[in-house]
């Protein structure tokens, strides 16, 4: 665990000093996001935000590569995973510079999922009446749905000043919990790349939210977005090719589950708001890639909260979804429920405390 502690902290550090520069090279090469009518921010802001996490990431990589334990996460997932999201990025890059069209991203985030399809990454099984292992064709096709549709989500809920860092932050911290403690409840190896990915992908939203929150000096970008998505996409295929089913089914059925039900659950405002977004699109007879001022942030913003509240509320959402699952894999469901209720109790108070101050204002 400390390994892992000291990952997640050089991440966090190398991402808060990088950004500064990337900023700079933000507004040398004019890769700024300008007023649209769609946007909360009111200043134009350079974007590149995803250089300095794939930077620090990379850096990361590279320094903690000689540690006896988290040194032996590295193999051919991790470089897998490595390519793949640099080739998002450079893509991201391009569109926070130029703005590619929507169906060019999707091409470019197709082939990232590729690139994992070629390093052997992907899903291998569902816990559907036992355990069935799928066919290489379904597998890879479940595979390519997951990345895109993570991709995306992450990508829909980056519309407020820290509100997608501190989502995938605490997105992240879920998943690593779930699979170091599978590895010690369950004696697996503790030395794997949904470890190291995850504590870098805390580490680097860490970093960044210090730059990124309301208001904000610079912006994740497509860049940002894109890569987050993937790690976590990832993370989540990986941590299930680590695990026999059998060994565990017959035990206890939560650990089956979770790995290919965490990514729904902690990602469950992004994949609301993705979905809702879609499916109001396609209603107004608009295409799903349009834009508009419906996302939850914008109505949340609505109700009378300020940015950071908002932000605030939707973390907190996100957590009381995301924790109480990863509990129900390693306690009773009775403690589960218990940790659920705390957590739903305390959020709903908090998100419903500002609308409450603003119509005693209108009073």
């Amino acid at each position: 665990m400390r390994e892992y502690l000291v990952t997640l902290l050089l991440a966090a550090a190398l991402c808060y000093v990088v950004t500064p520069f990337v900023r700079i090279w933000a507004l040398k090469f004019g890769a700024v996001a300008h007023i649209r009518t769609r946007d909360i921010h009111t200043t134009p802001t350079p974007r590149w935000g995803g250089l300095a996490m794939w930077i620090s990431m990379a850096l990361t990589f590279a320094m903690v590569n000689h540690l006896s334990l988290v040194g032996k996460s590295f193999g051919r997932d991790s470089l897998g995973i490595f390519c793949a999201a640099t080739l998002l990025v450079a893509i991201g890059l391009i569109d926070d510079r130029y703005e590619l069209d929507a169906l060019t991203k999707l091409a470019g985030q197709a082939l990232a999922a590729g690139i994992l399809l070629l390093f052997g990454i992907q899903v291998l099984w569902v816990p559907i009446n036992g355990v069935i292992t799928l066919p290489p064709s379904i597998g890879q096709l479940a595979t390519v749905i997951i990345v895109l549709v993570t991709i995306n989500a992450v990508n829909f809920i980056d519309g407020l000043d820290g509100l997608a860092a501190g989502i995938v932050a605490i997105s992240g911290a879920a998943f690593f919990a779930f699979a170091y403690l599978l590895a010690v409840v369950y004696g697996f190896n503790r030395a794997g790349a949904p470890s190291l990915i995850t504590a870098v992908i805390i580490g680097i939203c860490v970093g960044f939210l210090p730059h990124n929150v309301h208001p904000a000096k610079i912006f994740m970008g497509d860049s940002g977005s894109m890569f987050l998505g993937l790690l976590l996409a990832a993370s989540a295929i990986t941590l299930t090719g680590q695990i026999d089913p059998n060994a565990i089914s017959a035990e206890k059925l939560g650990p089956t589950l979770l790995p290919l039900a965490l990514p729904f659950a902690v990602l469950a405002i992004p994949l609301i708001d993705l979905f809702s977004a879609i499916f109001r699109r396609l209603r107004a007879g608009q295409s799903p890639f349009s834009s508009d001022k419906e996302h939850l942030h914008h109505r949340i913003l609505r109700a009378g909260n300020s940015h950071l509240r908002t932000a605030v509320i939707l973390y907190l959402w996100t957590a009381t979804i995301a924790f109480p699952v990863v509990v129900s894999a390693f306690a009773p469901l009775w403690t589960a429920a218990i940790v659920a209720g705390l957590m739903l109790g305390f959020t709903t108070y908090f998100s419903k405390k500002g609308v409450r101050t603003l119509e005693k204002a209108g009073k």
